[in-house]
């Protein structure tokens, strides 16, 4: 084998390379039944195809691929743009209770991750806190809480090469994340009796009434692209300013957290003070576009080598901790959440944040809608909780945990 080399995508190569990506787990999803009976979604089946591919090829000769971040955050920030102008208060309002209830299902599940990352590292003869790293550090916070625990976990508590395994067990659960949350949403539909694919069949309770489409057109669009970068630049700026002024502080505020913001209250400003009507398929259309290409470039960059590389007791761990995600869907979140269809939905999209990103779980979610039908209330809750309360409840648990007093 040679020293490898890395092919440099330009933002031109690496929206064409994500283009073709989608193409091929488009074509994978409608040609082969059981990834659309479990609905894959056609983002991690075309990106996983490719991480294999350059995963082959660096075996082979070394090599890997660096793509254009700027790009993958762009779309990343149009996605929750997308999701903060469709959130008018009237949809707050009606998340309500349901929107507290998730959101302490998802500090119980932390706990519970932690607890179990903590004690199987325990049992395997590993540091205790490494566990935190297979834990909620890497598997709800996601590449870049992996980054900054990383490198707590070296200075502090002597943990060698913690950020690069945060980055290994991150990408572990992306791409778990989105394989599991379709099967899982699939197998609580038949709780429910939801409707057979292409026809009215079934209860509608929950379900959303289609409405007559309004055509998106080059006036319309240009519209809502107006809106988004509203939203873009909004989001860059107050990140800019949070750096500046509060560079101090330990909490840091994503960026993408400001882009939804941003959306809220351009959408409701616009609605509420000016009357203006928000073309919400077209910013849906646009959400979903930037969505999709965001996951494939994300799958396309993966490095799984570095997962191929972990130790057996981290991927043992690993592993476990996958199980629990999927029975925690099952019992826990879909009980709690009312049992019914939007519930089965929020199970879905609540794998997808559990062990990789929010982004994967409204894909997962996407994924499941399409086939049978909208649910307004996990559209609004997941992306609500994913964006703004996991990222704190993740950093004050682990902080509580880290700060007791006979870690080694």
């Amino acid at each position: 084998m040679s020293d490898g080399f890395t092919v440099i995508l330009n933002s031109y190569y690496t929206l064409i390379a994500a283009t073709v990506v989608l193409l091929v787990g488009r074509v994978l999803v409608k040609r082969v039944r059981v990834l659309n009976d479990f609905n894959i979604p056609e983002p991690v089946v075309g990106g996983l195809i490719a991480a294999l591919l350059v995963l082959a090829l660096h075996q082979f000769n070394g090599f890997s691929i660096q793509i254009e971040k700027g790009l993958q955050d762009g779309f990343m920030l149009m996605f929750f743009a997308s999701i903060g102008l469709s959130a008018d208060f009237g949809r707050l309002k009606a998340g309500g209770v349901p929107l507290i209830l998730f959101t302490a299902v998802v500090a119980g599940f932390i706990l519970v991750q932690n607890i179990v990352g903590i004690s199987l590292a325990t049992m395997l003869g590993l540091k205790p806190l490494t566990g935190l790293i297979t834990g909620s550090v890497t598997l709800v916070g996601g590449h870049g809480t992996a980054a900054g625990w990383g490198q707590i976990f070296e200075k502090d508590f002597a943990i060698q090469g913690a950020v690069a395994l945060g980055m290994a067990c991150a990408t572990f659960g992306l791409v778990c994340g989105g394989l599991i949350g379709g099967p899982v949403a699939r197998r609580l539909m038949k709780k429910v009796q939801a409707p057979t694919e292409g026809t009215d069949e079934g209860p509608r309770v929950t379900f959303e009434q289609p409405q007559h489409k309004r055509l998106i057109t080059a006036d319309s669009a240009i519209e809502t692209l107006a809106l988004f970068a509203v939203c873009l630049a909004s989001a860059s700026y107050l990140s800019s300013f949070m750096a500046e002024h509060f560079s101090e502080s330990n909490f840091v505020i994503p960026t993408f957290v400001w882009a939804l913001a941003s959306g809220v209250v351009v959408r409701n400003v616009l609605s509420s003070v000016f009357k203006v009507s928000i073309f919400d398929r077209c910013v849906d259309v646009f959400g979903n576009v930037s969505l999709s290409l965001f996951l494939a470039m994300a799958l396309l960059s993966l490095e799984l080598w570095v997962i191929k590389d972990l130790a057996v007791p981290l991927v043992i761990i690993l592993s476990v901790q996958a199980l629990l995600l999927v029975l925690f869907a099952i019992f826990v979140v879909f009980r709690v959440m009312g049992k019914d269809y939007d519930a089965a939905v929020l199970a879905g999209g609540f794998c997808g944040f559990g062990m990789g990103a929010t982004p994967t779980a409204v894909a997962n979610m996407q994924a499941v809608t399409d086939r049978f039908g909208a649910s307004h209330k996990a559209f609004l809750i997941v992306p609500m909780v994913g964006a703004f309360f996991v990222d704190i409840l993740n950093a004050t648990i682990l902080s509580t945990i880290t700060s007791l007093p006979f870690w080694n």
